[in-house]
């Protein structure tokens, strides 16, 4: 006998045979006889007495249309089937029109929920087709019901849900010198150990892209500058053999000769062994410059994903002291200074500045000079940002000044903020290592829902109280995910599990990867701490110090219970400032829908990213530092600070060092600088104005306007979402 039905959408609900005898009867109405009641109901009780205690709602319609089938009715039996046709198409006809509006091209949320894919193009179509229809998939067969709940309800996000069929990981920083000493196999083909800078930066693209078809999130290379350095003096002492060769001189005592820096000069000021020193070093400055060149070309330009978006890529350098490190850091800075193709900016890799104190920020550090020039790119090409090694959370106790693989305990960001040092399950560093997967709790909505409670402690107690009713959920489909995911075999990940993830050496192909991936993490991220704390407080932490004080206390306690769920499931659990994109809008909409216009909630068109002050809201620099800056100490799994800036940057860099200065004094992490660039794309032109429609130059109205989004840069607002949209209009200066 038939207790409970399972719908479509996953849920389990009481039987009720009504609904059986209501469509029957819709069907007999259709029909020159009309209904029968005698038959519906012998109908009726045959499916609901001879049923499963537990059935689909598909395996019940099966038995309607066969016990239609068998009756004398079966004119009725066609009228039925025809009407369950058609309520199957109307369910699908969502589907279709997402589909036609993907086809058409149109600009919508779903066709720009990442700005960094071009949906347009057929690479990037299939893409959407497959993401969009993945994702039912994923709610009705992968997800527990209470997983299910939590974001159809509007309180959980799950990221990437699209790939979790795929079995694949976020992210991770590319041990970059192992594939530069070993090789590697991509595909059906085969990279040999490199030899000279050239290939290295070559060796250095193919790595990322390679990664990203494997992954869903972003690759990075953490100590970059470290990495290649080797390869400018075997560069350099190839170009004294060229000389040797010409010369017909033994000029074997060049080769290691000490360098102090790699510096182009006139050879006229240099005679003798000097003079052949000084044109090696010319010639080997030259092919590095070329090389980084190469190297940021390359990540904007190659594919991946189907072809339709470029590699998330990220690179991290700076605190490399020696001459060769310090060649690469200084040509690869010069490099994005000048620009890609005809001097635009690169968008990719996203660079990022290790600032050390002894080392890379201070007028008596080695490498004083280079963080200067940095600033100097920084104000005109938007990069490289800063993260902070001398923040007191980025410590490591093995680190030390003279150590040639210092490298290895400094801590490295990726993407749009994504932090991974920490680890419960194995060496404490950021390479060889990544985010498993992540989920966002929608802090929002719980806080709406307490907002009418007059009683503050009771409101507060009641917040925190869902809070942990949620937490609860996320932390248990984050465990559901990795034990998907840990039964991937190695030979899924050719290159991820045999050169890049910590341990994979050790994987046959087919192994899972369960021994090794629990060295990376499972990040619980926030979105909209702003308006969670207007819901409670009336107030937000930027204008508030209680409301400041429920904002450390709200992500205090997230961290608390991460740190819970660690030793609970054995998992490196951390909290993520989320970096929503398309995210940002997806819960206002909903909760917009659910409890209507409420003033500084739900009354823009997005949720203030992550623990940030809203973009509207005018302060200075300092104050944005002040408040944001604890903050980053809680969300170890990745956070970032943002200042805008006014007028045109290229003339003044110093304002760039001044935010660094902020970090520095308040101990953040990680962070950028957004100012105006527009780029002519006719005549090249640039400058700092607002709203340039026109270029002064050549009257051209085809301009760039080049925007940060959630890290990353975007050439064009086309892609953005409407949510983002909305919020890049309401940015404004600190100052």
């Amino acid at each position: 006998m038939i207790q409970t039905v399972v719908k479509r959408d996953g849920r389990v609900v009481g039987y009720n045979d009504e609904k059986i005898k209501a469509a029957i009867r819709k069907a007999m109405l259709q029909t020159e006889m009309g209904e029968d009641e005698s038959l519906i109901h012998k109908i009726t009780d045959r499916i609901s007495m001879s049923g499963n205690e537990r059935m689909t709602v598909e395996e019940i319609q099966d038995r309607v249309e066969l016990e239609l089938m068998k009756s004398p009715r079966k004119e009725v039996a066609k009228r039925y089937i025809a009407y369950r046709d058609q309520r199957s198409i109307a369910r699908r006809a969502k589907t279709r029109d997402m589909f036609l509006e993907i086809i058409e091209a149109k600009n919508n949320d779903i066709t720009r929920e990442n700005a960094n894919m071009n949906t347009d193009s057929p690479a990037g179509m299939m893409m959407k087709f497959a993401s969009e229809t993945t994702k039912p998939f994923v709610d009705d067969y992968l997800l527990s019901h209470e997983a299910r709940e939590a974001v159809r309800n509007g309180y959980l996000h799950i990221h990437d849900k699209d790939y979790y069929p795929t079995k694949s990981l976020t992210c991770v920083q590319h041990p970059l010198d192992r594939i530069l000493k070993y090789g590697f196999t991509a595909g059906h083909g085969e990279s040999r150990p490199a030899k000279r800078i050239e290939t290295a930066s070559i060796i250095g693209c193919i790595s990322l892209e390679t990664a990203q078809n494997e992954m869903h999130g972003g690759q990075a290379i953490p100590a970059f500058d470290f990495y290649l350095a080797p390869f400018v003096r075997s560069s350099y002492i190839e170009e004294v053999k060229v000389l040797e060769s010409l010369a017909g001189e033994d000029l074997s005592s060049l080769y290691n000769a000490p360098i102090d820096d790699f510096i182009t000069r006139p050879i006229e000021n240099f005679t003798g062994a000097e003079r052949f020193k000084q044109h090696a070093i010319n010639r080997t400055v030259s092919r590095v410059h070329q090389a980084m060149e190469a190297f940021i070309h390359n990540m904007n330009t190659i594919h991946s994903r189907g072809g339709n978006q470029v590699v998330f890529s990220s690179i991290n350098y700076g605190t490399d002291t020696s001459a060769e490190g310090r060649c690469i850091i200084r040509e690869l800075l010069n490099s994005t200074y000048e620009g890609v193709g005809n001097g635009a900016t690169a968008i990719f890799p996203i660079q990022i500045w290790k600032k050390k104190r002894g080392v890379s920020y201070l007028p008596t550090d080695r490498n004083y000079d280079l963080y200067k020039l940095a600033c100097k790119v920084t104000a005109r090409r938007f990069f490289p940002n800063f993260v902070n090694l001398d923040a007191s959370f980025n410590h490591h106790e093995k680190w030390t000044p003279d150590d040639p693989e210092r490298y290895k305990y400094e801590v490295a960001t990726m993407g749009c903020r994504t932090r991974v040092f920490e680890n419960r399950y194995g060496e404490k560093t950021s390479i060889g290592r990544g985010n498993i997967s992540f989920s966002t709790i929608n802090i929002v909505r719980i806080a709406i829902e307490c907002m009418n409670i007059v009683n503050q402690e009771e409101r507060i107690n009641r917040f925190f109280k869902k809070l942990d009713d949620i937490l609860e959920i996320t932390a248990r489909q984050l465990c559901d995910r990795y034990n998907f995911q840990k039964t991937a075999l190695a030979k899924q990940f050719p290159l991820l599990m045999s050169r890049l993830w910590n341990g994979s050496e050790n994987l046959g192909p087919n192994d899972t990867i369960e021994s090794v991936i629990n060295q990376g993490t499972l990040g619980i991220g926030f979105i909209g701490l702003a308006e969670c704390l207007t819901a409670l407080t009336g107030r937000h932490h930027g204008e508030d110090d209680n409301a400041q004080a429920l904002g450390i206390k709200i992500v205090s306690h997230m961290r608390s219970r991460v740190n819970e769920f660690s030793e609970r499931y054995q998992h490196n659990f951390s909290v993520l400032a989320t970096p929503a994109e398309g995210l940002s809008g997806k819960f206002t909409k909903a909760d917009r829908k659910t409890f209507g216009i409420l003033k500084g909630i739900t009354d823009k068109d997005y949720y203030t990213n992550s623990n940030h002050i809203p973009v509207g809201y005018h302060c200075s620099p300092r104050h944005k530092a002040k408040i944001e800056a604890p903050y980053h100490e809680l969300a170890r799994g990745g956070h970032i600070f943002y200042v805008e800036i006014d007028g045109d940057a290229t003339h003044n860099p110093e304002a760039i060092s001044d935010i660094v200065d902020l970090m520095d004094k308040y101990n953040i992490g990680y962070g950028s600088v957004n100012h105006n660039r527009n780029r002519c794309m006719q005549c090249g032109y640039e400058d700092a104005q607002n709203n340039l429609e026109k270029c002064p130059k050549c009257g051209s109205n085809n301009i760039d306007k080049l925007q940060r989004i959630t890290g990353y840069l975007v050439g064009t607002t086309d892609r953005w979402n409407a949510a983002k949209l909305a919020e890049l209009n309401d940015r404004i200066v600190h100052k």
